[in-house]
């Protein structure tokens, strides 16, 4: 990446970075909740639709969610701000591609992707970001491509800054969104809302979950949004 990224961009990659081999101990596989799991695995039935289009996790850190889409059949590919994350999935997955790359700078073709997994990636992305951040996962879908974000949420938002972590010093902000807040930059960037989930916390979460999904409408030749034909 260039040296000329934004601050924000800067300070999480260099963060991840210095917690990357401890981050990736510290969570050793998929989202353990079979509510997040099954809808993980709704995005990749609904990503099918689109053949061999292929799917962009951003955000994959050790590359778990990418791996796990990969093994049922979802051509899946993995893109992270962290070299040294980057660097660990493919070690660890070396049958997937990762590179490195920021979501509001996507190096990829327009209408080319069948589907974007966003999981607790927008999290560090800035209220004045997220507009381009959509605006490129608009660009890069295909039409009627699927979008899937997860991101720990609350009745209000907040947010928080992080200075240590696995006894790394770290310069980490996170941003806490409501449904409502990730649901109205994603419809402007031209995207549609499909469904919001919410789950409560569990375990040691502090923090309920959110889940929306949204797609790239399919425009019919009049212009009009349409249903993607149905699979047979």
């Amino acid at each position: 990446m260039s040296d000329s990224i934004p601050d924000f961009l800067r300070t999480t990659r260099a963060s991840y970075d210095r917690i990357a081999k401890d981050y990736a101990a510290a969570f050793p596989g998929g989202p353990p909740h079979p509510l997040d799991q099954a809808l993980i695995t709704a995005f990749a039935e609904l990503t099918a639709a689109h053949g061999t289009a292929p799917v962009a996790d951003l955000g994959s850190g050790p590359g778990h969610v990418t791996a796990l889409l990969h093994a049922r059949g979802v051509p899946a590919f993995g893109v992270d701000v962290s070299p040294a994350m980057v660097e660990l999935a493919r070690r660890t997955h070396p049958e997937v591609r990762f590179h490195v790359g920021s979501m509001t700078s996507l190096d990829l073709p327009d209408g080319t992707l069948g589907g974007i997994l966003a999981l607790y990636s927008t999290i560090h992305v800035p209220d004045d970001q997220l507009p381009r951040a959509f605006a490129e996962f608009c660009r890069t879908l295909t039409p009627g491509g699927h979008v899937l974000l997860a991101f720990q949420t609350g009745d209000e938002p907040g947010r928080l800054h992080l200075a240590e972590r696995f006894g790394h010093e770290i310069d980490l902000r996170y941003y806490w969104r409501t449904p409502e807040q990730i649901a109205a930059p994603l419809t402007a960037a031209g995207l549609e809302l499909v469904a919001r989930v919410r789950r409560e916390p569990t375990g040691d979460e502090l923090r309920p979950r959110a889940f929306v999904l949204a797609r790239r409408p399919v425009e019919t030749t009049a212009g009009t949004p349409a249903e993607p034909a149905p699979r047979t």
